[in-house]
């Protein structure tokens, strides 16, 4: 068998999510069916760096597959894509040790969070954006959101705690910043809890409204109660945008 690493880019507003469900369309599932049609392989199973749910989007989602295919990466690259829909593709597509795991040898993600905030809704980005209808100070939101950056206990920013053994994370690079009627919310972490990146968006926007001062954020972190923080933002809006694992894979000997 063979190890590949998938790259995969798609439009989450179709799709119930990442990971497989019953009656349900999914990007695993959508994917794993075009493999096994290239592949005449009945048993595909995609490992993904990490689930994101219905309605989220990817640039940069991570996955690896194991199949006894005698074509080349090229070759697989471009039948794969052949058979997806306009919505989802595979971007670029290697063989890797048989050892790479996508989802274990992640060492960090970047999510992005994008804002559309002003007096009109755009409606070319209804699905791409959270929809504010009132100017937000992105410079306060920045400032407030440094207080997360670091090795923290970011319960209160997690949906239904507990569901991880722990819920310490360490995010290694936030900042917010404005391109034109948008903001970007770029969330760089070792790993995430569950609708972690849209709570501190949801946050950020309070701090942004005004409806915060700008050091709240902090005291919220410290209260550790998801009550205290802001609204979890609407999932069209969020990106997962890299994965960054510790070097590049070395091609597998195998032919």
């Amino acid at each position: 068998m063979r190890n590949f690493k998938l790259t995969i880019r798609y439009d989450g507003t179709e799709f119930y999510g990442w990971q497989t469900q019953p009656g349900r369309r999914t990007v695993q599932e959508t994917v794993e069916r075009a493999v096994s049609e290239i592949t005449r392989e009945e048993r595909v199973r995609l490992n993904c760096s990490g689930r994101t749910d219905s309605g989220v989007h990817a640039v940069g989602q991570v996955a690896n597959v194991y199949s006894a295919t005698r074509l080349n990466p090229d070759a697989l690259l471009k039948a794969i894509n052949a058979k997806l829909p306009e919505d989802v593709c595979v971007r670029e597509l290697c063989e890797v040790p048989q050892s790479f795991c996508a989802n274990k040898d992640a060492l960090r993600k970047m999510y992005r969070y994008v804002i559309q905030d002003g007096r009109l809704r755009d409606p070319f980005l209804r699905k791409y954006a959270w929809f504010v209808r009132q100017s937000l100070n992105a410079e306060a939101m920045a400032r407030a959101g440094k207080c997360l950056v670091g090795r923290h206990d970011f319960r209160c920013f997690e949906t239904e705690w507990p569901n991880r053994l722990s819920s310490v994370r360490t995010i290694t690079h936030l900042s917010v910043n404005r391109f034109g009627e948008c903001i970007w919310v770029d969330v760089e972490a070792t790993g995430f809890l569950y609708n972690m990146v849209r709570a501190i968006a949801g946050s950020l926007v309070q701090v942004g409204r005004g409806f915060w001062p700008e050091t709240q954020l902090a005291d919220v972190l410290h209260a550790m109660d998801r009550r205290l923080a802001g609204p979890t933002a609407p999932p069209e809006g969020l990106f997962l945008m890299r994965v960054t694992y510790s070097e590049k894979p070395p091609a597998s000997d195998s032919q």
